[in-house]
């Protein structure tokens, strides 16, 4: 029988893994099993450097939060060793870091996870890591923007030029 201490523990964890499940604007399931320390060492850097939260949770206490949440769709990702990645930020960051890392690293596993509030796949989760940053697709609106400024400022220098080439003959 396991005793006041851990109990409270594994209670405090899971109210810990409650809160973040529903603060996380991203939050991606992955089977870290086979990674060595290095490897492990250097996805962490990566998601820490990025803002990102890892954890390994046991799948039981997981569960118990995915209960408190209403998500107990991504119980069928919570097999086997599970790392969970939360972002509170860029809803793409965790998935691109994640994908990236797999694709060079076979030891890892994405298995899904939740994007603002909804249960998704590996697809999705894929899909998503293919979108461009936030910052990129800022940059993309802003260049998308200012194309039509930039066009009447080219026409009316085009106009000026060719009423001063007019003049001067």
């Amino acid at each position: 029988m396991p005793n006041d201490k851990v109990l409270n523990e594994k209670a405090e964890l899971v109210s810990l893994t409650v809160t973040r499940l529903r603060e996380s604007t991203c939050t991606v399931v992955t089977d870290y099993r086979g990674l060595n320390v290095a490897q492990a060492t250097e996805l962490r850097k990566k998601l820490r450097d990025a803002g990102i939260e890892f954890q390994v949770l046991k799948n039981s206490l997981t569960r118990r939060a995915t209960a408190a949440t209403d998500l107990t769709d991504l119980d069928a990702h919570l097999t086997g060793p599970t790392a969970i990645a939360f972002t509170k930020g860029d809803i793409v960051a965790p998935a691109k870091i994640l994908t990236e890392f797999a694709k060079k690293n076979d030891a890892l596993k994405v298995k899904g996870g939740i994007v603002e509030g909804k249960v998704v796949g590996y697809d999705q989760i894929k899909m998503l890591a293919d979108l461009p940053s936030r910052e990129g697709m800022l940059s993309m609106l802003l260049s998308v923007l200012q194309a039509p400024v930039r066009n009447f400022a080219y026409a009316v220098k085009a106009v000026a030029e060719k009423q001063d080439g007019g003049a001067s003959a």
